[in-house]
C-alpha cells in the first residue's frame, strides 16, 4: 500500500476500525518486546478527513467496547501555554520576533519531555482507555516534531497501543533505516520503534 496514495474518508474508516477493533491489535499480539506504537500514514491533503475521522471512530469503537483516547497535540499545545499563564505573551510577541525566534519560542514552552508529554499522561491517568490516538502532528511542525513525542512517550505509553495519525510518509529503507517524511518531503527524523499500522494484517 502506497502511503501518500489517497484513500476516501470510507476507506480510512473501515480499515482503521476493522484494526482498532482486532483482538491481536488490542493484545499487542505480533510485535515481540517492542512497544506498542504504530504511526499511520495518510496524504497530507485528506487532514480535514483525517480530524473529521477520530470522533467517528471513537464513537463507533465505543460500540464494540473500544474506548480510544484521542489527543491533537495543536488543542493540547494551546491547553498547555493557557495553563501556564503565557497565553497572550505569546500571542503578543509573534508579530515582533523573527519566525525561527518565535518557533524556539514555541518549542521551550511546549517542550516535549517537561511539558507535552506530563500533559498527555495526565490525560491518560484521568480517563480509561484502550488505545491513545494522536492526532494533529502537522500543524505543531516545527516546534513539536512527532519522533520527539514517541521517545519521550516510550516509558510512558507502554502498557496501550498508541497510533500516531502521520500527514506523510513512513519509509523503511536497507540504505537509510526507517524514516518520518512530513507531508511527504520533510524528513522528520529516523524512527524505528513504531509499526506502519498501513501494514498491518488482522
Amino acid at each position: 500500500m502506497d502511503d501518500m496514495q489517497r484513500k476516501s474518508e470510507k476507506d480510512h474508516f473501515d480499515f482503521l476500525s476493522t484494526v482498532l477493533c482486532s483482538q491481536r491489535f488490542l493484545l499487542k499480539m505480533g510485535i515481540g518486546n517492542e512497544v506498542p506504537f504504530f504511526i499511520y500514514p495518510y496524504h497530507p491533503k485528506e487532514q480535514n478527513i483525517i480530524n473529521g475521522l477520530v470522533s467517528s471512530l471513537e464513537i463507533q469503537l465505543k460500540k464494540s467496547g473500544v474506548v480510544i483516547l484521542p489527543i491533537n497535540l495543536y488543542d493540547l499545545s494551546i491547553e498547555i501555554i493557557q495553563k501556564r499563564g503565557i497565553w497572550d505573551r505569546v500571542l503578543s510577541s509573534e508579530p515582533n520576533v523573527k519566525k525561527t525566534d518565535f518557533n524556539n519560542l514555541l518549542r521551550s514552552v511546549l517542550d516535549t519531555e517537561k511539558h507535552l508529554v506530563p500533559a498527555i499522561a495526565q490525560k491518560m491517568q484521568e480517563s480509561p482507555f484502550d488505545i491513545l490516538l494522536l492526532y494533529g502532528i502537522g500543524e505543531v511542525y516545527p516546534y513539536i516534531r512527532s519522533h520527539t513525542v514517541l521517545n519521550n512517550l516510550q516509558s510512558t505509553a507502554k502498557e496501550k497501543p498508541t497510533v500516531l495519525m502521520f500527514p506523510g510518509r513512513y519509509v523503511h529503507s536497507m540504505a537509510k533505516g526507517a524514516s518520518l517524511e512530513l507531508f511527504g518531503r520533510l524528513q522528520d527524523d529516523r524512527y524505528y520503534r513504531a509499526f506502519n499500522l498501513a501494514h498491518y494484517l488482522v
